[in-house]
């Protein structure tokens, strides 16, 4: 059976706006995009950490009620917390307290990899370390394996170092067979280069794909066959917390779908056709567009999209 193995940072979102009651829920990219995942049918572990306080608990049991597996047990920190305060359009911005160190993933990589098909890093996981350098071995220890698929999910109000942030993406994107960016993350790391330019570049440095969510205007995406790009469904935005999330969730599980997961499939995913890429991008269009009509990150499941 293939696995979706995702590795990164887990933490609680508050969630504040002048219309409605300050809430909390589990977030952090990548926790979303294994619950993502999950809820469209994937087998899928979630290798992060997170305290044993009631923070914590709220993410373990959110995990477990979205039949994600969870190797690793609560540690002794603090759980890390975003403060995201929406605009009045639903935007959202954030604020962070983060502790990120994962100081056995390396050694017990081998026993955590079993099964695994596709590994999907990113966000504030490949950025901060002394976590980001543990992600980094554990993906290229991963990479014969496993599909890599990395998003930038750029954090400028914690990585505000531009030229490093630079750095720590293109290391990813190296290694990464496919890579899913939003315009903001390349204006902000690319800011004198076309959006689609900085695309095409990181194709060359090695992805099979690299797709860029442009919100409203729908994804645009570039590989070996040429380029496509799809329109976003009209919706009514409540906010677009973990809207990208859930773009990411489904784009991987579009790929499982379509059987391209896999070291052994590298070569395949490579030639993608045009109309199998457009179909994959509608269909995580449509799992994005879903999420912005609720609120926090709530992606959609199968029959959701239906």
């Amino acid at each position: 059976m293939s696995v979706l193995t995702v590795i990164g940072e887990a933490l609680v979102d508050e969630v504040v706006s002048d219309t409605a009651p300050r809430r909390s829920h589990p977030g952090g990219s990548p926790l979303n995009v294994a619950v993502g995942a999950a809820r469209l049918g994937r087998p899928v572990q979630f290798i992060g950490r997170w305290g044993s306080d009631a923070n914590g608990a709220l993410i373990a049991e959110h995990l477990r009620g979205n039949s994600v597996l969870t190797p690793g047990p609560a540690d002794g920190l603090p759980t890390s917390v975003a403060t995201a305060t929406l605009d009045p359009a639903g935007g959202a911005r954030y604020t962070f307290d983060l502790q990120w160190q994962l100081p056995n993933l390396v050694a017990d990589l081998p026993q955590l990899l079993e099964g695994t098909t596709m590994l999907h890093t990113g966000s504030i996981a490949a950025m901060l370390m002394p976590g980001a350098r543990d992600v980094e071995r554990a993906v290229e220890r991963a990479h014969p394996l496993a599909t890599i698929t990395y998003d930038p999910n750029c954090r400028p109000s914690i990585i505000t170092d531009v030229s490093y942030a630079r750095d720590q993406a293109e290391k990813f994107v190296a290694l990464a067979d496919v890579v899913k960016a939003s315009d903001e993350d390349l204006r902000w790391l690319y800011p004198d280069v076309p959006v689609e330019e900085s695309a095409r570049r990181w194709l060359a440095a090695g992805p099979a794909l690299v797709v860029v969510t442009r919100g409203s205007q729908g994804p645009w995406a570039v590989t070996a066959a040429g380029e496509a790009e799809v329109p976003a469904p009209t919706v009514s935005v409540t906010d677009t917390v973990g809207a990208g999330d859930s773009f990411m969730s489904a784009l991987l599980v579009g790929l499982m779908d379509q059987e391209l997961d896999g070291g052994a499939r590298r070569s395949e995913l490579a030639r993608i056709s045009l109309a199998d890429l457009r179909r994959l991008l509608e269909f995580a269009a449509r799992a994005a567009a879903v999420t912005v009509t609720r609120e926090g990150a709530d992606p959609p499941t199968r029959a959701d999209l239906a």
